[in-house]
């Protein structure tokens, strides 16, 4: 976990955004979503229509019995400043003596830096696997659980999990990869395509997607 490069890293930063204009495509009616983080817009049940496309792929490789959930797709820039300033306040509260370069990057294994944070870009989705009947499966933490709250089981990676979380992860991971998402491997339910992390970790030069406004087409 110690190699994990985290979104606020250079290596990510850096990277150039070339939009392709692609809109956004809602979920709902495609795919199964969870309303634990509805907003009355429904902006959260929305991805880039290539993204979502993907998912649908994703769906297609996953055994049978399994099917995927959707829990957030795109995010307003004001709730993604909102969500990374309160997680740094938290942290800030536990290590009071912690610099505030230290602070921003500990934030980034958990929310992103609204500069490059691909939910905002409709890039990035949250999600989890159920049953055929919906039933919600052990993945070996909550969807959304800090690294402090879960002693860092919500790592993609982690080991202190159950055999069957380990296992569900790995059908999860199976079927997204086969798409081409890619994973956050601080949270093992955010996996994204098009944005930075995404051309980061495919050696991509550019990312295809950059934040924009909830609208839709």
């Amino acid at each position: 976990m110690r190699n994990v490069v985290l979104i606020s890293d250079p290596r990510v930063t850096s990277i150039p955004v070339e939009e392709c204009g692609e809109p956004l495509a809602d979920v709902r009616g495609v795919l199964a979503v969870d309303g634990r983080l509805a907003d009355p817009p429904g902006a959260y049940a929305h991805l880039r229509a290539g993204l979502l496309a993907r998912l649908g792929e994703a769906q297609l490789a996953l055994p049978y019995g399994y099917r995927l959930r959707v829990v957030e797709g795109y995010r307003p820039p004001e709730l993604q400043l909102k969500y990374f300033e309160e997680y740094k306040d938290e942290l800030r509260r536990l290590h009071p003596g912690m610099s505030p370069g230290d602070l921003h990057t500990a934030a980034s294994r958990y929310v992103s830096p609204i500069e490059v944070a691909p939910h905002t870009a409709g890039a990035a989705v949250d999600l989890t696997l159920t049953t055929d009947d919906g039933t919600e499966l052990d993945m070996g933490t909550e969807v959304n659980a800090t690294p402090e709250q879960s002693d860092g089981a919500c790592y993609t990676a982690a080991t202190n999990i159950t055999p069957a979380a380990r296992e569900h992860r790995k059908i999860l991971t199976a079927a997204l990869e086969s798409a081409g998402l890619v994973n956050y491997p601080t949270e093992w339910w955010h996996w994204s395509h098009g944005d930075r992390y995404w051309a980061m970790t495919t050696n991509t030069p550019t990312a295809i997607y950059g934040p924009l406004p909830f609208q839709t087409v």
